[in-house]
């Protein structure tokens, strides 16, 4: 039996440049499903699933935020961290111009710019995590400590439930 094909996106030339050992997992995207409706596809917890959020800061300096599928970002607490009077998710088009990725499809890996990343501390305590290959429909499974080597992020601790 084959093995569905997936597809070769920039993050995934990254992850190969840097030899990293990943599992691709495709499943069926949905508009506004988000992480719950991957999770089911996947049959994982959706704790598992890490969102790569593109915010930005006042002076509209960009960054990532990586965060659990089933929590969301104090973006009041992160902008306390980093200092700055505010953080804001940024528009779809600032997302994909400075990221190469449409929304629903963002990676941290590959990305267009060199962007800031800050991930939820929590997420390292995970034997495995599954994050977007760079395209809607398309996640990679890798260990989560790899995130520190491959994009240096620093860890937070900004993760709240949803309501």
């Amino acid at each position: 039996m084959n093995k569905p094909e997936f597809p070769v996106t920039p993050a995934i030339r990254f992850l190969r440049e840097h030899s990293v050992q990943f599992t691709p997992q495709l499943y069926e995207y949905e508009e506004h499903g988000g992480t719950r409706k991957s999770a089911e596809e996947l049959g994982v917890d959706e704790h598992c699933i890490i969102k790569t959020l593109v915010m930005e800061s006042d002076p509209k300096h960009q960054l990532i935020v990586l965060m659990h599928g089933d929590r969301e970002v104090s973006t009041k607490t992160l902008a306390r961290l980093l200092n700055v009077k505010q953080i804001t998710p940024c528009s779809e088009q600032t997302g994909m111009r400075v990221t190469g990725y449409q929304f629903g499809g963002t990676s941290p890996f590959g990305t267009r710019q060199k962007l800031p990343v800050y991930a939820e501390k929590t997420i390292f305590n995970l034997p495995q995590i599954y994050i977007n290959g760079g395209k809607r429909g398309f996640l990679v499974q890798i260990a989560p400590g790899l995130l520190k080597e491959l994009l240096r992020c620093e860890e937070v601790e900004v993760g709240i439930k949803i309501q």
